[in-house]
């Protein structure tokens, strides 16, 4: 690493990028080794109170803390907000990173990184100032339909924990991925499932635990220009000092595949997620083939004209297996879906539909065979609303994993799902992550919000689930570092169709893709290939001699849904 000063300004050279802050100028540059460029990077980012909107008014000269192999440069600012403000930039050989240092107090809304209020330049004036980018093409590991690996970078994108029907919404299928987008200069290609070439720069979060209380991570972009934005919807305080997440940024990648290795790589030299599992401590029912009954539900409900959760039923369930056998299936795992319970927020069996659901689980357990049990989160059904994250009308929005009472009662119900004097089940497929509670005027018991309050309920589900059972089996669709430890197995969940903007659905492509991006965030964690929805006879062929190769084989759809 060459650190310069000149009358220009200061430049640090390393073997992957050249980073070079212009005298007087409220930019930065960073290019590649040759000089070729990829961002003109803002420095001047807006931190946003509940009471006041974050501008930065003036901007000193960088100072530089040279280190063996780390260089620091602070840039000192005044902001209308706060008392305090800096932004620091850490330079190390491969990679550099960028946060705040706030210093005040208040209550945060959004945290725009690269971009900003500014009116710290008389030349340039006073308003927004985004960053300048020299490259087209995003790519993000959030699958959202219709389902392309890459876009435009002049298009927007969020990394988030929300999503469900309305527009704009339709992102839940990982809850969430990792929290990194990467970007290539060439433009997308036609192929929705083909990528640019290189090289690739990512750009990914650094968030100690605990202080992700984000419910988004998103990426802005325009024309010509780029920033980052963090929601934290006024839950996040800030009382004396505090310190942003941090944006690293990592050039020189080969995919963005490799993008996201790098950045969970980045995030385990910091120790900030757990260390990637072996495995060689699974036990082997877990990599046995799975049924799940949602597909043959969602069939009968159509050719009966009800809903698909009426039908989860011990008799249709005794069908469904009768049937699997007669044709010589004969899966290691069962998975019994939406609804055996009489109510989502409690796990005791409908006992018009399940009348002796122990009974079942131990006639499966006979044939050699485990059984999981589907399991919403969040869902608020049954609960009494002081153990809720509540609106301001007062209604129950979402199971609250700090409150004492839920913790208490979620720690019984797994010990009736799955202890040995309860259903005796082997473990959870978790479901609707994305209804994780936000907004501005709901109310929770504890601290915790965003990305943490996720992380809560998955840590008390898993931590509980292996309290009632040892080797219970906790599936879940959060393939992002910071989740590794709370879950055994990663769902692929529900795949998209392509026909509203191109012909065809490439199925394997697309769950492939989604392996990919599971495999390079959490590589010690099983996958669930799943299967839903197929869209033909000839696809789900094509998918079930692919899923061996990609994780644990999965059937969920029937034969029934493409005739």
């Amino acid at each position: 690493m060459r650190i310069s000063r000149t009358r220009a300004g200061l430049s640090v050279v390393t073997g992957a990028y050249r980073l070079f802050f212009p005298a007087g100028r409220p930019f930065a540059t960073l290019d590649d080794p040759t000089g070729r460029p990829w961002a003109q990077l803002a420095l001047a980012w807006s931190a946003h109170r509940l009471d006041a909107l974050d501008e930065t008014a003036a901007m000193e000269d960088p100072e530089v803390t040279e280190g063996p192999a780390v260089t620091t440069i602070r840039v000192q600012q005044t902001s209308s907000a706060w008392q305090g403000k800096s932004l620091l930039v850490e330079c190390r050989e491969d990679e550099l990173s960028l946060w705040l240092e706030l210093s005040g107090e208040g209550a945060l809304t959004d945290l725009h990184l690269l971009a900003g209020y500014s009116s710290a330049d008389e030349r340039y004036g006073s308003g927004w100032f985004p960053s300048e980018r020299f490259f087209e093409t995003l790519f993000s590991p959030e699958p959202h339909g219709p389902e392309r690996i890459v876009r435009p970078a002049g298009t927007t994108a969020a990394i988030d924990i929300v999503g469900g029907p309305g527009p704009g919404r339709g992102h839940w299928f990982f809850t969430p991925p990792p929290f990194c987008f990467a970007f290539a200069r060439d433009a997308p290609p036609a192929d929705p499932y083909g990528l640019p070439s290189g090289p690739w720069l990512a750009a990914g979060l650094l968030t100690a635990p605990g202080e992700q209380g984000f419910t988004a991570f998103a990426y802005e972009g325009g024309e010509e220009t780029f920033g980052f934005r963090l929601q934290f919807e006024g839950r996040t305080r800030v009382s004396g000092a505090w310190r942003s997440p941090a944006l690293v940024l990592l050039p020189g990648r080969a995919d963005p595949y490799e993008a996201l290795h790098a950045h969970r790589r980045s995030l385990e030299r910091r120790a900030l997620v757990p260390v990637a599992r072996t495995p060689t401590d699974r036990p082997a029912w877990w990599r046995e083939p799975i049924f799940c009954g949602w597909g043959a539900q969602v069939h009968l409900a159509d050719e009966l004209g009800i809903r698909a959760p009426d039908l989860c039923t011990r008799e249709r369930y005794d069908g469904f297996m009768a049937t699997l056998e007669e044709h010589g299936v004969f899966p290691g795992t069962v998975v019994i879906d939406d609804k055996w319970q009489a109510s989502y927020g409690r796990g005791e069996a409908d006992r018009g539909r399940w009348p002796d659901l122990r009974g079942w689980v131990a006639q499966r357990h006979a044939r050699g065979q485990h059984v999981l049990l589907w399991w919403k989160a969040w869902d608020p059904e049954g609960l009494p609303a002081e153990w809720c994250v509540r609106n301001a009308a007062g209604r129950a929005v979402a199971a609250d994993p700090t409150s004492a009472a839920y913790q208490a009662h979620l720690e019984a119900t797994l010990q009736l799902m799955l202890g040995r004097d309860g259903y005796d089940a082997d473990g959870l497929k978790i479901d609707f992550t994305a209804s994780a509670p936000s907004g501005p005027g709901l109310e929770a018991a504890g601290r915790e919000w965003g990305v943490e309050l996720l992380h809560a309920l998955l840590a008390l589900i898993h931590r509980s689930s292996k309290a009632a059972k040892a080797d219970a089996l906790i599936v879940a669709h959060a393939p992002n570092p910071y989740f590794a430890d709370v879950a055994d197995m990663m769902r692929l969940n529900d795949m998209l169709r392509l026909e509203r903007v191109v012909p065809g659905t490439d199925v394997v492509r697309q769950m492939s893709h989604r392996a990919k991006v599971a495999a390079a965030a959490c590589p010690g964690l099983l996958i669930d290939t799943d299967d839903w929805q197929v869209p033909d006879l000839a696809a789900w062929r094509e998918y079930l001699l692919a899923q061996p190769l990609l994780g644990v084989p999965c059937l969920s759809t029937t034969r029934p849904m493409w005739a």
